[in-house]
């Protein structure tokens, strides 16, 4: 049995806040404690009492920083790793453009465990310990990603995009061949040690009815697993997947026939709904996933938070790398504000955090596992310093409450505002010389547009 104390103020989540005068829904600790035991959190509360329940386990002492626990991210490429901030285009473009032929280097199993490497030490260092990722069409993508995540005992989860049409030679399967591999994967991943599978239809456009008939059984077959793909992003994507499928009532519509909609669905972006389709996802209760900095960075649209709240819809909050242009959930909370403003709507801090934490495990329906401080879940933990950079430090000394402190970390806030992050009760955040890349992994790809 292995016991560590940590010591800081501690903030944690019940539910979310309805606003900031909301205090039961949250419990903050000036001096507060978190006993680790055996990669989980076996008590919380004062450090005082903690501290006499555990008097021989070693003290580490985070104040005056906050503890809270560590963020999720609902949507993101771990190919596109290499891509990120590249200029100039709207979604389809920039899928033809660096997309494609980014994710056709992932053929190769060392360029796949290179980048794993290099994404992996992306979250932690940003203060994510539990990510959604899509992988490339390739099975390798998907062994490294989890192999990764293994490696360093994190909460993942994940899948092999299914995509055989409207894609290069190199990214494309077959309804069967994307069946088999992804059967496999499951098989080898799926619930062993913290690893969860995604089935992934990357989106309509790129799987044919053949295949979007096969994820279907893949998710008759795997109920546990959950599903994520896009939906709904952009004009010109929308126009072009009803000409894919014209039996269709609207977009979401194909994923409904093909029994893609449920709890445990995922559905990226989700800006430009129809009545209709905000009417399905009431009714099945699957997840639109708001991904600020990527719909701004791509001008795809303005996510209507409010609207589908006011509907009773509970949507997760996400980076998207690489179209989305920060590996923060701080930098995304940020932009998230900022989109819901230019709507009329608002975003407490109180409110923001919960969303990136507890609010994203309810999304994943992971909340007794991963999201909070409780005794009993795991033991993934952030320490976030609101003074971790001058500019942060002037605003701070001027903050007077906890919703003020944490609106400087949501605004003003990035990897350096991440103290240190523990991943299933052991600090993580040791920074790591950057690998060098040899030529011809530095090399750009081409490839044909296709979309």
């Amino acid at each position: 049995m292995t016991e560590t104390l940590l010591r800081g103020r501690l903030l944690t989540f019940h539910r979310e806040p309805a606003d900031g005068n909301d205090t039961d829904a949250f419990t903050y600790i000036e001096d507060g404690a978190l006993l680790l035991r055996d990669g989980l959190i076996a008590k919380s509360g004062t450090f005082a009492d903690i501290a006499a329940q555990a008097p021989l386990a070693p003290i580490t002492d985070h104040r005056p920083h906050l503890m809270m626990a560590g963020f999720i991210d609902t949507h993101i490429h771990f190919p596109q790793v290499q891509v990120i901030a590249s200029w100039g285009a709207q979604l389809l473009d920039w899928l033809n453009n660096y997309t494609f032929p980014e994710e056709t280097r992932f053929a190769d199993e060392d360029h796949c465990a290179l980048m794993a490497s290099a994404f992996f030490d992306q979250l932690v260092a940003h203060g994510t310990t539990t990510a959604v990722a899509y992988c490339s069409v390739h099975k390798a993508s998907v062994e490294a990603f989890f192999a990764e995540a293994t490696r360093r005992k994190m909460r993942m989860l994940g899948g092999k995009v299914l995509m055989d049409r409207n894609a290069p030679n190199g990214l494309r399967d077959t309804p069967q061949t994307g069946y088999d591999d992804s059967k496999a994967l499951i098989e080898r991943w799926h619930g062993k040690g913290r690893n969860g599978y995604t089935v992934t239809p990357r989106f309509a456009i790129t799987s044919t009815p053949e295949q979007m008939e096969m994820a279907q059984a893949l998710v008759a077959e795997h109920p546990d697993c959950h599903v994520q793909t896009h939906l709904s992003e952009n004009h010109d994507e929308i126009a072009y997947t009803a000409t894919l499928y014209p039996q269709a009532r609207d977009y979401l519509d194909i994923y409904e026939s093909y029994g893609l909609l449920g709890p445990k669905t995922l559905l990226g972006h989700a800006i430009h709904l129809t009545p209709r389709e905000i009417d399905a996802l009431a009714a099945t209760g699957s997840h639109p996933v708001f991904c600020p900095t990527s719909n701004l960075f791509l001008g795809s649209g303005l996510f209507d938070n409010a609207g589908l709240r006011a509907r009773g819809i509970q949507s997760g909050i996400a980076t998207d790398v690489g179209a989305g242009t920060s590996y923060s959930m701080l930098q995304t909370l940020n932009e998230g504000y900022k989109v819901l403003q230019l709507q009329g709507q608002s975003l407490h801090p109180l409110q923001a955090f919960h969303w990136a934490t507890r609010g994203n495990a309810a999304v994943l329906g992971m909340e007794d596992h991963i999201g909070t401080l409780d005794p009993g879940t795991e033991a993934d933990v952030i320490i976030l310093n609101a003074r971790a950079t001058g500019a942060m430090a002037l605003r701070t000394d001027r903050a007077t409450t906890l919703a003020e402190e944490l609106f400087v970390l949501q605004m003003m806030g990035d990897d350096r505002a991440i103290e240190e992050v523990y991943v299933s009760g052991k600090p993580s955040k040791a920074q790591r010389p950057r690998q060098k890349l040899a030529d011809s992994d530095a090399r750009t790809c081409k490839a044909e547009p296709v979309i």
